[in-house]
């Protein structure tokens, strides 16, 4: 099932960027993402995202 994407924003609302994936995934866990989130976000690749449009057209690309 995909991520929906306000949910997705929602944990990564205060994210410092750029930002690497594991970054991401950290900052992602401390705002109390569920699983399903946590796992789009390891699936990305480990790359240097510019902001959360980028972020999320990553977990699209891999859903």
């Amino acid at each position: 099932m995909a991520v929906n994407p306000i949910q997705l924003q929602k944990f990564l609302r205060g994210m410092d960027y750029p930002a690497r994936r594991d970054e991401l995934v950290r900052h992602a866990e401390q705002q109390g993402a569920d699983q399903q989130v946590l796992d789009a976000l390891r699936r990305i690749p480990d790359r240097e995202y510019d902001g959360p449009n980028a972020v999320s057209a990553a977990v699209a690309d891999v859903a």
